[in-house]
């Protein structure tokens, strides 16, 4: 379950009654488009339905009947945020936008590069100010992954930007390889490996671009710099970074 202060309450009035249901915002939005795939349990404040959720109070059961043909809260809760409405507050809707704004900014410095400066990464807070600058406004009851290309279409104006991916090799060192290939793997999609017969261990994988910096960062620390990283720029030609 999820706190009060997380949740937001979904509404529907029917045959003359309300019935009110507290829940968390993201899964309300997923369930309302049929997306959610989660636990219910896990998103909501209350297994219980209300008249009035401020109050606490609960509608009558024959009113519960009527509308749902059940009095099972658990088979309601999902009817209510899909007929009915999401309600939220000012101060909600204000927190919900900059967490959305956080999660585009974020989805987007872990993609895209700058194509001026040899597909470099973006630094979030670069990106960050170019929204603000663009005047570009987080829908907060819209997933972020559809305003990734809005954002993009406000982006380019103002800095050069695309969304790339990266292949990487790596090679390292038998004393670190058990541990570090494991969180190589994590990065995306491993197109190859071999185990060489010193112990040490090569990898290719492709990743979003704009994770080259962490991916770096990630290898260099595991391996107290000791690894090497290479760019594969086709299959014929590695480029030392």
């Amino acid at each position: 379950m999820i706190s009060l202060d997380e949740a937001v309450t979904a509404r529907l009035e029917s045959h003359g009654a309300r019935f009110e249901v507290l829940v968390d915002p993201d899964a309300a939005l997923a369930i309302k488009r049929d997306e959610f795939e989660g636990d219910l349990a896990d998103v909501i404040a209350a297994e219980d339905v209300f008249e009035d959720a401020s109050r606490g109070d609960r509608p009558a059961e024959d009113d519960l009947e009527t509308v749902f043909e059940t009095t099972d809260p658990m088979e309601i809760i999902p009817e209510v945020i899909k007929r009915g409405e999401i309600q939220i507050t000012a101060e909600q809707r204000r927190e919900m936008q900059e967490q959305k704004r956080k999660q585009l900014v974020n989805k987007i410095a872990r993609n895209a590069v700058n194509p001026q400066m040899d597909d470099a990464p973006h630094p979030p807070e670069r990106i960050e100010s170019a929204l603000e600058q663009a005047g570009f406004t987080v829908d907060p009851m819209e997933p972020v992954e559809s305003q990734v290309d809005d954002a993009l279409d406000a982006l380019r104006p103002i800095i050069p930007i695309r969304f790339d991916e990266v292949t990487v090799a790596v090679h390292v060192p038998a004393d670190y390889a058990g541990s570090t290939q494991a969180q190589v793997r994590s990065y995306g999609e491993l197109e190859r490996e071999e185990w060489q017969n010193d112990g040490s261990w090569i990898g290719v994988v492709r990743f979003p671009a704009g994770m080259q910096n962490d991916f770096y960062d990630m290898v260099n620390d595991r391996t107290s710099g000791t690894a090497e990283t290479r760019i594969v720029k086709d299959e014929d030609e590695l480029s030392t970074r």
